[in-house]
């Protein structure tokens, strides 16, 4: 006979098996209707209009960026026809807005209409430079055929210029929906009034009736999560993802999207500055706690204006689950991509696990494997960075493997670090650059046309890229266990009309594989545990 506390046991083995049933059915269902859901990739503008060139972005920018020697808009600007050389396409660039400190990164918005012109927080120019000097960056970039890409941040202001008085309601951090407290005055850092800018560009000034919530009450000096209420403010917005029960509150001073004064302001500014910077889209911050229904329109807006069809749009929606990505790519309808947070993830999981992981599962659960048109690939970015917020960071072991996967294959639209590029103080490893600086060359110059897959083997993995009528095609292989004899451990590939070819290394061209009569060539990987094969040239 059972006792209560197996019968307890027995009922909440239950109700999770449920719950898993639930989610699993939920997914299935997902992935049914993304049938219906439009690619978005393929709708937008990722380089030059009419090349054939293999697109490519980089994210400009790490966590603690600064140039010694000049503004970073000027080294931008500076390092622009480098970056063309090296095959990219479109630069993201950090948010040039006003914020609430001088060093503040942008993220930390204070005023998005002050891109380094005006007198605020204690300086003109933004930590990355002046607004003259980002619109000669942003020039530079497009004398060297290269679009830029405007980093958003629309979900939250900080470093307001008064406090203000009002009500709100105290709710648990973990879940949001459930009250604390009951409602009582407040006192929150909740006006915004940009005394230097003086009314150029947009005439509003922002109080608590734009805002959800705030972290923050001056009146008792107590740090919590609090609701804003009063008449007409209408709490939590419900189209937001559903993580601590409403997801709506990240930090500072949330923005209500559903106000109609915040609605017109932020329409405004996004075409106010794709027109000032000339800029071809959006990289959209912290997507999960805004309405969506806002950011749809809003993207839809700024993309309905002369010559901005093709605008380009990249959402930040983190999680390294697929099933709970993939709501919101019904939900955008081809509007947007998304970061795949799930490859990332992988890759992270690769790095630590060395060569215990299986390489042949390195694209299970990811996003582009899923829906390759609406994924952009990376392996690491600014969040990811060791000690912050979001760290997972993709170590030496394994991040020259995860940039051939990104860059060399068909499939997603591929984004390169700045801090695994250029030489900084974070994150910098030479041996992972001068790879880098490789595979983005054979990216441009090889890997295209039609891709056949060798995973056959745990530790070693290739696959072909066929070519087309401009480019020759590549071989690449990769592993994750540097034990393995690089003579002996090798992938039997066909490449293809290449047959009795001679196949040369990318990185050492004294290393040759011969191609027999059928196309088939047996190819090694490196020490490096990356290598790319190319058709040596026929003299």
């Amino acid at each position: 006979m059972q006792t209560a506390g197996q019968l307890i046991d027995v009922m909440n083995s239950a109700r999770f098996s449920m719950g898993h049933i639930y989610r699993h059915l939920r997914y299935w269902l997902d992935c049914l209707l993304l049938k219906w859901v439009p690619p978005s990739l393929p709708a937008m503008q990722l380089g030059l209009h009419g090349s054939s060139q293999n697109p490519t972005m980089v994210q400009f920018f790490t966590w603690d960026a600064r140039h010694p020697d000049m503004s970073w808009w000027k080294h931008l600007a500076k390092e622009a026809p480098h970056l063309a050389v090296l095959g990219f396409t479109q630069i993201w660039l950090p948010p040039p807005n006003k914020a609430m400190e001088q060093t503040g990164r942008g993220y930390d918005a204070y005023d998005l209409w002050d891109l380094g012109e005006f007198d605020q927080k204690g300086s003109v120019a933004t930590r990355w430079g002046t607004k003259e000097d980002l619109l000669k960056a942003c020039d530079a970039a497009r004398q060297c055929n290269m679009n830029v890409i405007i980093d958003a941040v629309l979900n939250h202001k900080l470093g307001a210029d008064r406090a203000e008085a009002f009500r709100a309601v105290r709710v648990d951090p973990l879940n949001r929906l459930r009250d604390i407290e009951n409602e009582r005055p407040v006192k929150g850092w909740t006006a915004f009034d940009f005394p230097g800018r003086l009314g150029k560009y947009s005439s509003m000034r922002w109080n608590s009736n734009h805002f959800t919530g705030l972290d923050w009450d001056e009146l008792t000096q107590t740090k919590g999560v609090f609701r804003i209420s009063s008449e007409i403010h209408k709490g939590w917005s419900r189209w937001v993802d559903t993580e601590n029960g409403n997801y709506d509150y990240l930090l500072g001073i949330d923005i209500d999207h559903r106000h109609p004064e915040v609605r017109d302001d932020l329409f405004s500014w996004g075409s106010w500055i794709l027109d000032t910077t000339g800029a071809s889209g959006f990289r959209l911050d912290a997507i999960k706690h805004m309405d969506r229904r806002f950011l749809l329109e809003f993207i839809k807006r700024t993309r309905n204006h002369p010559g901005r069809k093709r605008l380009f749009a990249v959402s930040e929606y983190w999680s390294a689950n697929l099933q709970s990505i993939t709501p919101y790519i019904r939900a955008f309808r081809g509007q947007t991509s998304f970061f795949d947070v799930p490859l990332h993830e992988n890759f992270h999981k690769a790095s630590e696990a060395g060569a215990s992981y299986d390489l042949r599962t390195i694209f299970e659960g990811s996003l582009v494997k899923l829906r390759p048109e609406d994924a952009v690939t990376f392996v690491d970015n600014h969040d990811t960075q060791i000690g912050q917020s979001l760290e997972s960071w993709v170590d030496t072991n394994f991040k020259a493997q995860a940039y051939a996967l990104i860059l060399l294959r068909c499939h997603g639209y591929p984004c390169v670090f700045y801090g695994d590029l250029y030489l900084n103080d974070e994150c910098f490893d030479e041996g992972t650059s001068r790879i880098l600086k490789k595979l983005l060359l054979a990216r441009k110059s090889f890997a295209y046309g039609p891709m056949v897959d060798y995973f056959e083997h745990r530790n070693c993995i290739g696959f072909v890229r066929m070519g087309d009528s401009d480019h020759a095609g590549c071989v690449v292989v990769l592993s994750n266990d540097p034990m393995l004899d690089p003579t002996t451990s090798k992938v039997r590939m066909n490449v293809g009309i290449h047959q009795g070819a001679t196949f040369h290394s990318l990185f050492d061209d004294t290393r040759t594989v011969a191609i027999d009569h059928d196309g088939w060539g047996a190819f090694p990987s490196s020490e490096d545990c990356v290598e790319v094969w190319i058709k040596t040239a026929e003299h």
